[in-house]
C-alpha cells in the first residue's frame, strides 16, 4: 500500500489537498468521491514529506507520552489564539489539515497533543467537529457544535471568528474578577497569619508574665491563652479537622445534590454572589446568540448552553426551560417563569420573539450583563474594606482587652 497526495475540489468548489494510503491511484479516486470530492490530481508521495511525516509522528508520539496530571490545562488564552488563527487560514482558503498542522508549535503540550490527534483523524476521513468532540478537556462542547454548524454550513471561518470573540469577553471577565479579589484574599491571608503568629510567639510571652501573679485574669485573657495553648499543644487537631473538613465538602460537592447546592450557595453570598449571577447571565446570554448565530435550534442550543454556564443550579434551570419549550411553551413564558432574569432582560426577550431576532436582543442582553458585572466589580472592593476592616478591628480589640486589661490591673495592684 502506497501513501498518495491528492488535490480536489468539494461541493463547494473549495480547494482540498491532503494525503490517502492506497494500492493504486483509482481507489484513491474513489474514496474521495464517495466524501463528494471531485480529483484534480493524484500522486505519489514523495520520500521528503514521507519523513517529514515520519518526524511530526515521531515527535506525536513523544508528546502523548509526556502528558500527565501534572501538566497544565489548556488556557483560555492558548484557544484564543487558535482561533485567531484558524480563522485567518481558512479565511485564506488554506485545506484544514494544512491548516492545523501549521498550529502544532504551540507551547500547550494538550493542546499540541490534541491537534496531532486531530490530524490523524482528518487524514482518515473524520470532520474537524468529530475530531474535536474526541478531546473534551481541550474543546468544550460548545465549541465543537459551533465548529459543526459552521463546517454544515460553509462558514467554518465565521465559527472560529465568533469563538475567538467569545472567548476573549470570557477572558476579560475573568481577569476582571482576579485583579477584584487580589486585595481581599491578600488582606485575609495576612489576617491568618498574623493570627499564627500571635498565637504562637506573642500571647506565651504575656502568659508567662500573667502566671507570676496570682489573681483572676479577665475572661478575654483566659480565652486568648486557651486558644495559644490549643494552637501550640493540639495544633494537630485543627489541622486534621481542617483536612477532614475538606475532604467532606470536596466529597459533597463531588456529588450531584451537593454540587446543585454548593452552585445554589454561591449566588447568595453577600456582595459577591450577586456579581456571580450577573456573569453567569452574561456568559449563558453571550453563548446562546452565538449558538442561535450560528444556526442551531432552540432546544439544542438550550442544551448546550446549560453545559457551557458552569453552574448546576443554573444548568437544572436552563434544561426546565428547554423542557417546557419541547412542550410547546414560548421562550419568554419560559424565561420568565425560570426566574433568572430581570424584568428589563425578559421585555426585550419578548421583543425579540415577536420580531424574530432573538439573537441580536439576546446580544444586547449580554452586553448589558457584561456592563453590570464589569460595574460591580470595579466597585467591589470599596464594598469589601469595610469588612476587613471591621474584622481587623475585632482582632486589635480582643488582643487589646485580652493583654492589657490585667496588666492595668496589676498596675493599680502595686500601686
Amino acid at each position: 500500500m502506497e501513501s498518495y497526495q491528492y488535490l480536489g475540489r468539494n461541493a463547494q468548489g473549495e480547494v482540498i489537498r491532503g494525503t490517502l494510503d492506497s494500492v493504486d491511484e483509482q481507489s484513491v479516486a474513489k474514496t474521495l468521491l464517495t466524501k463528494q470530492i471531485t480529483p484534480v490530481s493524484i500522486a505519489l508521495a514523495d520520500k521528503t514529506s514521507d519523513t517529514r511525516g515520519k518526524r511530526k509522528q515521531s515527535s506525536a508520539s513523544a508528546d502523548r507520552e509526556s502528558v500527565n496530571f501534572l501538566t497544565p490545562k489548556v488556557k483560555i488564552q492558548d484557544l484564543v489564539i487558535f482561533c485567531r488563527q484558524m480563522y485567518s487560514l481558512t479565511k485564506a482558503g488554506i485545506p484544514i489539515i494544512r491548516s492545523v498542522s501549521g498550529l502544532t508549535s504551540t507551547k500547550c503540550l494538550r493542546l499540541r497533543v490534541a491537534l496531532f490527534d486531530i490530524i490523524d483523524q482528518l487524514e482518515k476521513g473524520r470532520n474537524l467537529s468529530s475530531a474535536m468532540a474526541q478531546h473534551p478537556r481541550v474543546f468544550s462542547q460548545l465549541f465543537v457544535s459551533i465548529i459543526h454548524v459552521g463546517e454544515n454550513t460553509g462558514q467554518l471561518e465565521s465559527a472560529f471568528l465568533q469563538l475567538s470573540q467569545y472567548l476573549e469577553r470570557e477572558q476579560e471577565t475573568r481577569k476582571q474578577i482576579k485583579s477584584a479579589t487580589r486585595y481581599p484574599s491578600f488582606v485575609i491571608v495576612a489576617l491568618i497569619g498574623a493570627l499564627v503568629v500571635m498565637n504562637i510567639f506573642v500571647i506565651p510571652v504575656f502568659a508567662g508574665m500573667f502566671e507570676k501573679f496570682d489573681t483572676q485574669l479577665p475572661l478575654m485573657t483566659r480565652f486568648l491563652l486557651a486558644m495559644s495553648d490549643f494552637f501550640i499543644h493540639r495544633w494537630y487537631i485543627l489541622l486534621g479537622t481542617i483536612l477532614v473538613s475538606v475532604l467532606i465538602i470536596k466529597h459533597y460537592k463531588d456529588t450531584q445534590k451537593g454540587r446543585l447546592k454548593w452552585d445554589y450557595l454561591k449566588l447568595r453570598i453577600p456582595v459577591v454572589g450577586d456579581i456571580i449571577e450577573r456573569s453567569l447571565l452574561a456568559r449563558f446570554s453571550r453563548s446562546f446568540t452565538l449558538m442561535l448565530k450560528a444556526g442551531v435550534p432552540l432546544t439544542s442550543a438550550l442544551s448546550l448552553v446549560a453545559e457551557a454556564v458552569g453552574n448546576a443550579h443554573m444548568h437544572q434551570a436552563i434544561i426546565g426551560m428547554r423542557k417546557r419549550i419541547e412542550k410547546g411553551d414560548s421562550l419568554s413564558r419560559v424565561s420568565a417563569s425560570s426566574e433568572l432574569f430581570t424584568p428589563l432582560v425578559l421585555q426585550m426577550i419578548n421583543v425579540g420573539e415577536e420580531t424574530g431576532r432573538v439573537d441580536e436582543l439576546l446580544a444586547e442582553v449580554a452586553d448589558f450583563y457584561e456592563r453590570e458585572v464589569e460595574y460591580d466589580i470595579k466597585s467591589l472592593t470599596s464594598k469589601i474594606e469595610p469588612i476587613l476592616i471591621s474584622i481587623v478591628a475585632v482582632m486589635v480589640l480582643v488582643l487589646a482587652l485580652g493583654i492589657f486589661t490585667p496588666m492595668w490591673d496589676m498596675m493599680g495592684v502595686v500601686k
